[in-house]
């Protein structure tokens, strides 16, 4: 079933039952999510998570695999095309940082609300990020100043690619089908053709082989 008709698929992992109680009937109210699954954040949920295959990947900050990021890395291993948004956060920059370096595209603070949550919710699953206002410098901060960042980051901003289409691309190079594609980020045929097409626009394509050619020519991957 696509994204489109059934709302946003969210997996709730927090530490406690009464928090995932909670929020799953908060979330239950919204008709554009549905909770495909809750548990605890620790290893031994990881298969679930997987199976249930969501969207977006809604985390307390709390619990030893999530500090130490293995839970998150295993997650972004195993479902790369799903979003990740922490919630309960301090306005910290290293527990920032880190978690953006596992992934994390949304961070949401302990005085955010459960509206805010859904937002944040709603926006990392239509491919943008969520980031506190007061913690947008520390992360410009970090990019500029990294020995990691690469040419191909700017490549893809200049190119006007959304984080979406970015993912795209890489299966877009191992010759997956529309059809395929959608299967693997649970979204309708049509709405992958759209963004194939907004794609192929963007980079002055007419096709898909003359699309990768231009993304390796650009420097896409490095």
């Amino acid at each position: 079933m696509s994204r489109e008709k059934s709302g946003v698929g969210v997996f709730l992992l927090a530490e406690s039952r009464l928090l995932r109680e909670l929020f799953a009937r908060v979330l239950a109210r919204r008709n554009d999510i549905r909770v495909v699954g809750a548990g605890t954040p620790s290893l031994q949920n990881l298969s679930e998570v997987i199976a249930a295959n969501p969207d977006v990947l809604l985390c307390d900050s709390l619990g030893p695999a999530l500090s130490t990021g293995e839970l998150l890395l295993e997650v972004r291993r195993n479902l790369p095309a799903v979003s990740i948004v922490m919630f309960g956060m301090d306005a910290d920059q290293e527990k920032f940082l880190t978690a953006v370096h596992h992934g994390v595209t949304g961070y949401v603070l302990k005085d955010a609300s459960a509206a805010d949550v859904a937002g944040a919710i709603r926006a990392v699953s239509n491919g943008e990020a969520v980031c506190p206002p007061t913690l947008c410098r520390a992360l410009f901060d970090h990019v500029a100043g990294s020995e990691a960042w690469r040419p191909g980051v700017q490549v893809r901003q200049n190119l006007g690619l959304t984080r979406r289409e970015q993912q795209l691309v890489q299966l877009l190079s191992e010759g997956l089908t529309n059809k395929e594609i959608a299967a693997t980020f649970n979204l309708a045929e049509q709405t992958v053709k759209n963004h194939v097409r907004r794609m192929l626009r963007k980079v002055g394509a007419t096709d898909r082989l003359e699309a990768i050619e231009r993304w390796r020519e650009l420097g896409f991957w490095t």
